[in-house]
């Protein structure tokens, strides 16, 4: 066994340095260790302050936390959870408890150590979770007006707020009102300025029609007295709005637009595109297009549109109104004048006729009133419309019906040689009249039918679904009776003559048609003709 060889002085010495160097490294760890358990257990207090106090001076408020952490992670990373701000009174009566005005699920933010000895305290970027804004009534609101207050009390400074999860409540104390609700996805708020406003960007699902919104712009300087006078303007884009959760309509719209104003009265203006807008219980989907420009109340939806001019299929039509909140009902009130100056009937009569093809062909003007108000039955049933119209050169798809007419045309005319050799004009019609809907049923007081050589004064009812014609009145040709027929029918009539040819008529006689819109049916009504309400 050989003896171990004795270190050399000089390897000693290097053996002592490594051990005065790890045991430096060690202390050097120790007292690290130990600072940062002093640092953070002396700056959790100072920041919790801090947070509280710049809360409390902010809002004027009592402030609850109800956990709230400081560790050491590139700096200071500062979390909590519970956090709830509370007004002077409950903002919210119709939830149980006292309900704060501003409430945070989870927080978070980071800051570098030297920022602790800083006063205020300056803070790049705060992440939340579950942030409800939850406003009093407006008649409560003085106390929000401490927003403002107190600046010099400012503990912290905050330049960028991200939010995943919002939600913004107005509340309200008019009895049988319930409160409004904004449901965010996510929301960044930067702040540009001292009294300057903060831009944005938000996320969120609107409830009804439920679809996508973005939206980007400048909000503020926040209006603590007056909330609904906070400035704002922005674009939006609105995708994949299903129009069937709005009872009796359907279709998938999408909007683009831009707004400007304050929350009580932003000018909106944007255009829609619905490929296939439709009446769920009547018509067929056709592509709808809006370009609009409106007023707008966020703080409880009312809309004013002045104008909205849409495009279905060919016709363009112009329509003006307001969309308000009932206080009785929940939900709102559709009211706009409407108004064809160059259409297409059959445009108008797929959108809400269930018949395909549609009864007729041509070109329409129209003007009328459009009434929908909120409810649980159908939009046919919801629905008033009143006004007048003009079809010029219609055709009825209905073989039937337009022969009937193609050989009334020709008879009325005298034509009967011709009607014999089976040559038939093949005739437009000019319709016009005064009507109103009520429960899917069109009603005319006023109905004007001219054909070469027949014009029909009638009032009526027909339903949206064709099930249902009933109209009734007179109708005045060209020929004299006997003219419209030949041989000895013609020999028979010629004294009849004297008693239809009036008022400048060839012939004057009471007429009627009843059926559906498959099985119509034309008879002449002299039962019909001194009856109250008959057509003179």
């Amino acid at each position: 066994m050989s003896d171990l060889k004795t270190p050399s002085p000089a390897q000693q010495l290097r053996h002592r340095r490594w051990h005065w160097i790890v045991a430096a490294l060690l202390i050097t760890t120790a007292i690290l260790i130990v600072a940062a358990t002093i640092v953070v257990s002396r700056a959790e207090p100072i920041v919790r302050k801090r947070v509280v106090e710049t809360l409390s001076a902010r809002f004027h408020s009592d402030v609850e936390l109800k956990e709230f952490h400081v560790s050491l992670m590139r700096g200071l990373q500062i979390s909590g959870l519970g956090l709830n701000i509370y007004g002077d009174t409950d903002p919210n009566s119709h939830q149980i408890g006292t309900q704060p005005i501003i409430s945070v699920a989870e927080f978070r933010f980071r800051t570098g150590l030297m920022d602790l000895f800083r006063s205020p305290m300056h803070v790049n970027t705060v992440y939340m979770k579950g942030l409800a804004l939850n406003l009093p009534p407006r008649e409560q609101r003085a106390q929000m007006r401490n927003l403002q207050r107190y600046s010099e009390k400012i503990k912290i400074v905050v330049d960028k707020f991200v939010c995943d999860g919002a939600e913004l409540v107005i509340n309200t104390i008019k009895p049988g009102k319930l409160p409004l609700e904004f449901d965010i996805e996510s929301l960044t708020m930067t702040r540009i300025g001292t009294n300057q406003p903060l831009h944005f960007d938000a996320k969120l699902i609107n409830p009804k029609p439920v679809g996508n919104i973005q939206s980007s712009g400048l909000f503020g300087p926040w209006e603590a007295d007056s909330p609904r006078d906070t400035a704002v303007r922005g674009n939006y884009t609105f995708q994949h709005a299903d129009l069937s959760t709005i009872k009796g309509i359907g279709g998938i719209l999408s909007s683009t637009g831009k707004y400007s104003g304050t929350l009580n009265k932003l000018v909106v203006d944007g255009s829609t595109d619905t490929p296939d807008f439709h009446i769920q219980s009547n018509g067929h989907p056709v592509p709808l297009h809006t370009d609009f420009h409106a007023i707008v109340d966020a703080t409880n939806g009312d809309t004013f549109l002045r104008p909205v001019r849409a495009k279905i299929l060919h016709t363009r039509l112009v329509a003006s109104g307001s969309v308000v909140r009932l206080k009785e009902q929940h939900g709102h009130r559709i009211l706009l004048d409407v108004a064809v100056e160059e259409g297409k009937i059959q445009d108008l009569l797929k959108l809400v006729v269930r018949t395909d093809p549609p009864i007729m062909t041509g070109a329409v003007q129209l003007k009328a009133k459009f009434d929908l108000v909120p409810g649980t039955s159908t939009i046919c049933d919801r629905l008033l419309l009143a006004g007048r119209f003009y079809v010029s050169q219609a055709h009825f798809a209905n073989e039937k019906i337009q022969q009937r007419i193609d050989l009334v045309s020709m008879r009325t005319r005298g034509r009967t040689t011709l009607l014999r050799k089976n040559i038939i004009d093949d005739v437009d019609s000019d319709l016009s009249g005064v009507f109103d809907l009520e429960s899917g049923v069109l009603h005319f007081s006023k109905l004007h039918f001219d054909i070469p050589g027949t014009r029909v004064a009638l009032t009526g009812q027909y339903s949206l679904d064709g099930k249902l014609f009933d109209f009734h009145g007179k109708a005045r040709l060209d020929a004299k009776l006997s003219q419209m027929v030949t041989g000895w029918k013609r020999i028979l009539l010629t004294p009849a003559d004297r008693f239809f040819s009036k008022n400048g008529a060839g012939t004057e006689v009471p007429v009627r048609i009843t059926g559906t819109q498959s099985e119509p049916h034309f008879s002449l009504d002299f039962r019909h003709k001194d009856r109250p309400g008959g057509v003179n």
